[in-house]
């Protein structure tokens, strides 16, 4: 089991990434919130750690590890090898699978949640398949038509869009939140009033999230 001893050390998954900047609670690690950041429809230019999409998860990194790190919350925050969807996104869900992987790397294995932006979002939706997600929270979600729903049987999601977005569709999000029910444990969409897509009322994203992981993952 690999450890991670630093909050402020980008740690390579891999020989040529992805790579995590992984924030361990105090004490054992009873369940981990892996955030994925946003990114290109198509773009093979490598994911630099200061771009603004990689930056915009760290203040949920803070707001949950600030609530729920006494309860044992380990917050990994992914950066893809590359920040293009490109098609199928093959390279953003084999990164997803790899830090899933990574997280599960332990005696026992501990419940996880999802936590994704715009492409990320959509990344997020569809690793849900992995057997340690118990949710997905999908902020401002990239939701082509045709979006596979079967992998979120029994999870818990939550489908969260600025009003205001003129990136991607709050529209969408709101048809495949519609989609997933009956399909998902629970599904909830909600809007946040007065925001556009790259979250600027950050306290309200931070609420949305910190409650939805707290919940989901048996913190609160």
């Amino acid at each position: 089991m690999r450890t991670f001893p630093s909050a402020h050390v980008e740690y390579a998954l891999g020989p040529q990434g992805p790579w995590a900047v992984v924030t361990p609670p105090p004490g054992p690690v009873t369940a981990v919130v892996l955030l994925l950041h946003g990114g290109q429809v198509t773009s093979t230019e490598p994911t630099a750690p200061n771009r603004l999409a990689v930056r915009r998860m760290n203040p949920f990194a803070t707001a949950l590890s600030r609530r729920y790190a006494e309860q044992g919350l380990a917050v990994w925050r992914l950066r893809y090898r590359v920040r293009g969807w490109n098609g199928n996104g093959a390279s953003a869900l084999d990164d997803v699978a790899r830090a899933l992987v990574e997280v599960q790397d332990r005696p026992t294995p501990v419940p996880t949640v999802l936590v994704g932006h715009s492409l990320g979002g959509r990344a997020a939706l569809r690793s849900a398949g992995d057997p340690a997600v118990r949710g997905v929270a999908a902020l401002a979600p990239w939701l082509p038509p045709g979006e596979p729903t079967e992998q979120l049987a029994g999870r818990r999601v939550l489908v969260a869009h600025g009003v205001h977005d003129m990136t991607t569709s709050p529209g969408a999000s709101r048809f495949y939140t519609e989609s997933v029910r009956g399909v998902a444990e629970t599904a909830v969409f909600t809007h946040v009033p007065l925001d556009i897509h790259p979250m600027l009322r950050f306290r309200a994203w931070n609420r949305i999230v910190t409650d939805f992981t707290g919940a989901a993952l048996g913190l609160d």
